[in-house]
């Protein structure tokens, strides 16, 4: 049974792992999630069903386009894997009780901004407020213990990150600050400061390894959203058993 329903979670993983695809490339531009339909960027033909199959499509395409022969930004099915990944983990976790629900959205939401910030160094609002809306309501049907840490732990989110924003002048963006609003509602306090602990260590490597491989300057902006999706993930899952590490290993 546990097989099962992890094939269908995975399955479902992909499919929408495509479709977030669509999101976080269209809605900060502007752009119709539904029109045009899925097409190549370089020759403008409509794709069709043998170049929409998620992750197998590229592999049997080669990565390439069927008609130009353009090259598909490995982003595709980077992230259409992940989310099925992401989706049987999250089952697996909590098997099928109501903390799947938001389990499955707040990745959703972390897998749609990843691919918004790569592309365009931009998490927009109308993909982050009505996640932290939805998000919102289930935390009060499904509450964290003490049910008032998913209030406390968006506010000290949301709050830390304008302060670093206001001391750095700018150096941390708007979508950023929101986006751990919604962490720390789904996390609570401890989670959502654990979070900001691995996003800093993982962006500061992410950034060196990065500006050594373009060999850029300094100055040249990185984007910060993907290391914050994955230490929330990190955090979401395992987040106690990192807290019990650390209180073990120094008390």
């Amino acid at each position: 049974m546990i097989l099962t329903y992890s094939i269908f979670f995975s399955l479902f993983g992909l499919v929408f792992g495509s479709f977030y695809n669509v999101v976080g490339l269209r809605v900060p531009k502007k752009q119709s999630i539904a029109y045009p339909p899925s097409h190549c960027t370089n020759c403008e033909r409509r794709l069709t069903a043998i170049d929409l199959v998620p992750v197998f499509s590229y592999l049997f395409l080669k990565g390439r386009c069927r008609t130009c022969g353009s090259k598909i930004h490995w982003v595709y099915p980077m992230m259409e894997a992940i989310t099925a990944v992401l989706f049987t983990i999250v089952f697996l976790k909590f098997g099928l009780t109501p903390e799947l629900i938001i389990g499955l959205l707040f990745v959703s939401l972390l897998v749609i901004i990843t691919v918004s910030d790569i592309a365009y160094m931009l998490i927009p609002d109308k993909v982050l407020l009505p996640f932290a809306a939805v998000l919102l309501i289930l935390r009060f049907v499904i509450p964290l213990d003490p049910w008032w840490d998913s209030l406390v732990g968006a506010s000290v989110g949301f709050s830390v990150l304008l302060l670093i924003a206001i001391l750095s002048k700018g150096g941390m963006g708007g979508g950023d600050i929101k986006l751990f609003f919604v962490i720390g509602l789904v996390l609570g306090t401890a989670g959502a400061l654990l979070t900001l602990f691995f996003a800093s260590f993982i962006g500061a490597i992410a950034g060196i390894i990065l500006l050594r491989v373009r060999k850029q300057g300094r100055k040249t902006p990185i984007p910060f959203g993907p290391s914050i999706a994955l230490s929330a993930v990190l955090v979401y899952l395992w987040g106690e058993q990192f807290i019990g590490w650390y209180f073990n290993l120094f008390m």
